[in-house]
């Protein structure tokens, strides 16, 4: 199970940045097994990654493995013990859900099918500090609700009973913050 993880996660990584969901060093990816949590190391470019840059910890934050656990790990502890049915996160930075995070308000509308039957909702939470504590408490509790928050001037986070279910949850979102962008902002009709 180990491998099939850090495969699981390199490929979708890499597609996440392929994808344009998100650049450079921004967003990390993590999958739970039991009491460890796989995620992405902590400097490592999503498109460039491999297995040997997949960190290890444990549900208390503990490092398991020879690398260091990007600096988002608490959101993916904090969201996990909120959720015992989550498997997995995925917390990108795209575009145009950065966009829309700063003109709306609390929440990005339905605008999609697709977005009313997989995600219901989009809330918005209010900008906290990359890799805080508040980051992680704020946007773990907004998915308590729902399986797709955006966080303002930051990114997105969504979850899934697999990390394919989380990924096509966060393509999803940049769907709709797209749409909503293009149709519906200011000066936009």
């Amino acid at each position: 199970m180990t491998r099939i993880a850090k495969r699981q996660l390199v490929f979708y990584s890499r597609k996440a940045h392929q994808r344009g969901l998100t650049a450079a060093f921004g967003g990390n990816l993590s999958v739970r097994l039991g009491d460890r949590v796989f995620i992405k190391a902590t400097g490592v470019v999503m498109d460039e990654m491999n297995e040997a840059q997949v960190a290890v910890i444990d549900m208390n934050g503990n490092q398991l493995s020879g690398v260091r656990p990007s600096s988002e790990y608490r959101l993916h502890l904090a969201v996990y013990r909120k959720r015992p049915d989550v498997r997995a996160i995925a917390h990108l930075h795209p575009p145009y859900s950065i966009a829309v995070s700063v003109l709306l308000g609390d929440e990005l509308p339905i605008i999609t099918p697709e977005a009313e039957l997989y995600l219901g909702k989009m809330p918005i939470t209010p900008f906290r500090p990359a890799g805080s504590e508040e980051l992680a408490e704020l946007t773990s509790e907004a998915l308590r609700k729902a399986d797709a928050v955006i966080m303002e001037g930051h990114g997105i986070a969504t979850v899934g009973r697999s990390l394919r279910e989380a990924f096509y949850k966060a393509e999803l979102v940049e769907e709709s913050a797209k749409l909503w962008y293009l149709t519906e902002r200011p000066g936009g009709k």
